[in-house]
């Protein structure tokens, strides 16, 4: 009787095509699923809100920073930059800025310290004058072109444009204080001024380099690195 002969090559290549052809189809699921994700956070970035027009080539903004976003926002344990407008706060962090202009923004900290690990980031960098001017529970409105790194809440920076401006946190034995967002301005809180020279129209990507997100490892995760929180996009047009 005859013995079947069996090709081992040939089973061995069916095999490894179809090992292959599995690989591909996962890594276009992969990419599939990575696309719906990008696509689905796109479309949920956060609104853009823009600067108001204060008289030729002028704009002001007014923005705040808070311990925990609070009700307003999605992550709720998050610390969070906010906007505000006709004396309501929005969560966004995307705002549109007239090209060539002289922009105004003021930052109400509602926040306390965190303190740099680089203490070069506590110098005023890129506004009209290298200074910012600080008010608040502790001392009278004075201009400053630095702050004590220790005392630092967060910072306001745009390296594409220069800008880095440290905020000063609100001190911890400070009473009547903001826990969470909506924050009253009756709450304590310091208060930074400074302007900055737009240019060209761009997008720039702006973002606080205090390591401020409690409960992530070295600060630096969650919030830190979500759009809509402590970073986002300035479109100068």
């Amino acid at each position: 009787m005859a013995v079947p002969r069996v090709v081992r090559g040939e089973d061995s290549g069916v095999s490894s095509l179809a090992a292959r052809l599995a690989a591909v189809v996962l890594g276009v699921a992969i990419i599939a699923v990575a696309i719906v994700f990008y696509v689905a956070h796109y479309l949920n970035a956060p609104t853009q809100v823009s600067a108001r027009q204060t008289g030729p080539n002028r704009a002001s903004l007014v923005l705040g920073t808070t311990p925990a976003a609070g009700s307003i926002a999605g992550s709720k344990s998050w610390v969070s930059y906010f906007v505000r407008e006709h004396g309501q706060w929005g969560h966004t962090t995307v705002f549109k800025l007239p090209a060539h202009s002289l922009v105004t923004i003021k930052i109400y900290n509602f926040d306390g310290a965190s303190g740099l690990r680089n203490p070069f980031l506590s110098q005023v960098q890129g506004t009209v004058g290298g200074m910012e001017r600080i008010s608040g529970p502790t001392a009278p409105s004075r201009p400053t072109d630095v702050i004590d790194p220790a005392d630092a809440s967060h910072t306001f920076t745009v390296p594409q444009m220069g800008v880095s401006v440290p905020l000063l946190g609100v001190p911890d034995n400070a009473p009547n204080q903001c826990a969470e967002m909506p924050c009253s301005l009756k709450k304590t809180h310091e208060t930074m001024i400074f302007t900055i020279r737009t240019g060209a129209p761009g997008r720039f990507r702006w973002q606080c380099f205090v390591p401020c997100a409690a409960g992530f490892i070295d600060g630096f995760a969650g919030p830190m690195q979500t759009i809509g929180y402590m970073d986002g996009f300035l479109h100068v047009v």
